[in-house]
């Protein structure tokens, strides 16, 4: 069986950062799928799933509603590795030019006071599952990680 090429990134020397995990080709479409690296795989703690779906749920509210790139997102959804989120979007994108847009998204996150989108029994499988305070916690940490100007080892996969 052919590996995937998330398998052949090197977790060992990934940081946290914004990285294009992939390029697709549908008719002539491409879509872009990028890997929000939130904590440094297999040397800090993974995140636990509460936050995880409150950062899910508000990244997707802000991006399915943001004014110039709402009708561009395809998917926001967590890793299984529980290390960061992908997220899929129409179009040929780089990190460095999405990456206003997901500086935005984590800022809305680390400042969301409020009833979590979605957090209800009859909108979501698992509504009690939530922590809004780690989640806004993990996005003032994800943004202080990467600054206004990530370097470019945060936003291209190690060699």
């Amino acid at each position: 069986m052919m590996t995937i090429a998330s398998f052949t990134i090197d977790h060992i020397r990934l940081l946290p950062g914004l990285y294009v995990s992939r390029k697709d080709q549908i008719g002539e479409e491409t879509i872009t799928t990028f890997d929000i690296r939130m904590t440094a795989p297999n040397r800090e703690p993974v995140m636990n799933t509460a936050e995880m779906h409150t950062i899910e749920h508000l990244g997707a509210t802000f991006l399915r509603n943001h004014e110039v790139y709402s009708s561009a997102i395809v998917y926001f959804g967590p890793m299984g590795c529980r290390t960061g989120f992908y997220l899929v979007m129409g179009g040929d994108l780089t990190s460095k030019g999405i990456w206003p847009l997901v500086k935005e998204m984590f800022e809305f996150i680390s400042h969301f006071e409020g009833e979590i989108p979605g957090a209800a029994p009859e909108q979501c499988g698992n509504y009690l599952d939530q922590n809004l305070e780690m989640a806004r916690y993990l996005a003032k940490r994800y943004l202080a990680q990467m600054s206004d100007n990530p370097p470019e080892e945060r936003l291209n996969y190690p060699e």
